[in-house]
């Protein structure tokens, strides 16, 4: 039997959609970190801090492994991660936690597990991809609300029980959205869940740490009650790695038994495990961090606002300019001049909203946030005359 040809470019499909992404500004490539820190979710700097070192040294001296060996259900499972989960429970007041190795794992297992045929999934418009992901890999059916509009919400659960809708449904959010920088009305929703007797589930990756009492995130005040389900990141403002889903034991144990994210997933690192939990207690102790991330967000309102960056209280404030091309060319100016600043295109960000990410952390001081205005005054200044 003839062998079949061999197709001269077997990535030929693959070559032609990198060329149409770059024909339209929107390839991306990597690039290794250089300058001052505006593209981060390092907020509180603790990712090089000598107290996370410290704490990693600790636990290699106390025998803690670097590799856990196998997925939780096998050998992978290690005393710190169950350590960690009962000190994140007792720190965010929820029955139980389960550590995961991401903030998108975390959310993909959540939403293709947890939601049964037959319920209704409505989430923000502008919901993380891992959660579209989750949902793409479930069973329930899903809709998109306006985002922030908690009316929205509520019309679409309107509409699905007229439908005929009997199961349960859900309401998917984040706490502060990371592409915009403005924060969910979540007493409203959580007032809302309620009422209908829906699972609100709140996605506080870019709050955790920077926001509510010790660093507990904008969701604090709904923490504890049994229809709420809340997202941890450690690789954010914790400066570490994972993720904790923090709820109801029914939930987590519902995932340890079916999540496949979960099952068939090599654990986190139990050293990265450790870590984490010393990033949880200097996060509840270290309230100067936040505070001094506060006093950067207000200078940086002061500089960047004028120049047409979004201030809405957080350490994220995008630039909105609308093109591609020119987005990543202020983009790459800015880099040039020893400021880094990425470009955020779509489908990361809705098409015609192409922007400048600047995200605020303790790596950079106020008169990094002077030095960033002045470039990007003087490039705005060029690129009108």
């Amino acid at each position: 039997m003839a062998a079949p040809p061999v197709a001269s470019n077997p990535f030929a499909a693959q070559q032609a959609d990198l060329a149409d992404l770059a024909a339209r500004s929107r390839l991306r490539a990597l690039a290794p970190r250089r300058g001052v820190d505006f593209a981060s979710n390092d907020y509180l700097g603790l990712a090089a801090s000598e107290a996370l070192r410290a704490a990693a040294a600790d636990a290699l001296a106390r025998g803690v492994p670097i590799g856990s060996g196998g997925s939780r259900l096998l050998r992978g499972n290690h005393p710190e991660h169950e350590a960690l989960e009962a000190e994140a429970a007792a720190f965010y007041g929820s029955q139980a936690a389960l550590f995961l190795p991401s903030g998108f794992v975390a959310n993909t297992a959540l939403f293709a597990t947890l939601p049964q045929r037959g319920d209704l999934v409505v989430h923000d418009a502008l919901i993380h991809a891992s959660v579209h992901e989750g949902l793409r890999l479930g069973r329930a059916e899903a809709v998109a609300a306006a985002h922030n509009e908690v009316t929205a919400f509520e019309d679409a659960l309107v509409a699905w029980r007229r439908r005929g809708g009997r199961g349960r449904a859900w309401l998917a959010v984040e706490s502060l959205y990371s592409m915009d920088g403005d924060t969910a009305p979540l007493a409203a929703l959580a007032a809302l869940a309620e009422r209908h007797e829906a699972i609100l589930v709140v996605d506080e990756a870019h709050a955790t740490g920077v926001f509510g009492p010790g660093g507990r995130g904008l969701a604090a005040a709904c923490d504890g009650r049994p229809y709420v389900v809340t997202l941890r990141t450690g690789g954010k403002a914790l400066g570490a790695e994972g993720a904790l889903l923090c709820g109801p034991r029914s939930m987590t144990e519902h995932l340890v038994n079916r999540a496949r994210g979960f099952i068939f997933s090599t654990a986190p690192s139990p050293l990265m495990a450790a870590v984490l939990r010393a990033a949880l207690r200097l996060c509840a102790a270290d309230d100067w961090r936040r505070a001094a991330l506060r006093q950067l967000v207000a200078h940086a309102a002061q500089r960047l606002g004028p120049l047409g960056a979004l201030t809405q209280g957080t350490q994220i404030m995008p630039l909105v300019l609308g093109d591609d091309a020119r987005t990543m060319a202020l983009a790459a100016r800015l880099q040039a001049a020893g400021y880094d600043v990425r470009g955020i295109r779509p489908p990361t960000v809705p098409a015609g909203s192409a922007r400048l990410r600047i995200s605020l952390t303790l790596n950079a001081d106020a008169a990094a946030i002077d030095g960033l205005a002045e470039v990007l005054a003087a490039a705005r200044g060029q690129a009108a005359a």
